[in-house]
């Protein structure tokens, strides 16, 4: 009876750990509609950050990502004006382009006086 509780208890344990991963790797997939977005991590975010902070002048990094479409790297800065921009970084962490985020200049473009 002994043996088939351990059993039983290791089989819980293997069943929990991968629902575990299940749900980190959905959560750390960035919400994209096909799943490929990947966040950066490690010490590449801490060099990207500060590379895209510098580019974009300050602000405070909301989201990045890896293998972007128009760069290696993907860094979105929040300014303090509360603009954004999109820093695109090579492999090597060159700066590629730096654009205005689309989304964060649909808000700012809408002064009425």
């Amino acid at each position: 009876m002994q043996t088939r509780t351990k059993f039983m208890a290791a089989g819980a344990a293997v069943l929990a750990l991968g629902a575990g991963g299940a749900g980190l790797a959905v959560a750390g997939s960035g919400g994209d509609d096909d799943g490929t977005e990947q966040p950066i991590q490690g010490s590449q975010l801490e060099h990207a950050s500060a590379v895209a902070l510098d580019a974009a002048g300050g602000g405070k990094v909301t989201e990045t990502e890896i293998r972007d479409e128009e760069g290696y790297y993907e860094v979105e800065v929040t300014r303090d004006d509360g603009s954004r921009v999109d820093v695109h970084l090579n492999r090597d962490f060159s700066v590629a382009d730096s654009s205005p985020d689309s989304q964060g200049d649909e808000d700012a473009g809408n002064d009425s006086d």
